[in-house]
């Protein structure tokens, strides 16, 4: 599968990482020049491209940068991939910590509503709540005992089962979360952001979430 990754952060690189060693041919890109990867490259094998160049035939993209930059992205930046190729968005509002005031989302826009919105595409939205070590590291094979579950919120129903398909792959649990406009149950501050819980308990933990948000995660 070829795959996408415009973001080489925590998240990105993770992923560039574990989806290399799966075997995909994963191109991958920063906000700056490629040689600023080459290390990453060298590790992996992927190749690092302008950021531009990420999405080009892509059979998966995935977002992962920081949320104030968004409306930074090229125009039309996923537009090169394959089509119905899925938008991944792992993305997080921190507007005290990094991001600043958006006021979209302090408005009450679901974050990942908010970044489709930027896009111009349909996203669905994974990878956001788990510490990048836990999925570099804690992956394991269908059935094991204390497998962590990640919740994937979206739209498009085709979309949603080609990320679960992934996300099985790289060795977690994938659940589904429900649209798109309820992804604001797994945002920071939710009872399961940054937890490592198993479906059952990530389920609930879900249903527990309220829509206003604390003050250490608002602007």
């Amino acid at each position: 599968m070829k795959i996408g990754i415009i973001g080489s952060g925590f998240i990105g690189g993770t992923l560039v990482r574990n989806l290399t060693a799966l075997g995909h041919e994963v191109r991958f890109s920063n906000s700056r020049d490629p040689e600023t990867l080459a290390e990453l490259a060298s590790e992996t094998g992927a190749t690092a491209v302008w950021a531009a160049d990420a999405a080009q035939d892509a059979d998966l993209v995935i977002l992962s940068i920081p949320q104030k930059n968004v409306p930074d992205l090229a125009p039309g930046i996923a537009s090169a991939r394959k089509p119905g190729a899925p938008i991944v968005e792992t993305n997080n509002y921190y507007p005290q910590q990094r991001d600043g005031l958006i006021e979209e989302i302090e408005g009450g826009t679901p974050e990942s509503v908010w970044v489709s919105q930027q896009l111009g595409e349909p996203v669905v939205k994974a990878f956001n709540g788990i510490w990048y070590k836990h999925l570099l590291e804690k992956g394991v094979p269908a059935g094991t005992e204390g497998r962590i579950a990640l919740p994937i919120a979206g739209d498009d129903e085709d979309s949603k089962k080609f990320v679960f398909s992934v996300i099985d792959a790289l060795g977690f649990d994938p659940f589904d979360a429900g649209t798109l406009a309820q992804s604001w149950r797994q945002q920071p501050g939710t009872p399961v952001y940054g937890k490592d819980f198993g479906v059952d308990a990530a389920i609930e933990a879900l249903s527990q979430a309220t829509v206003e948000r604390s003050a250490e995660w608002k602007a």
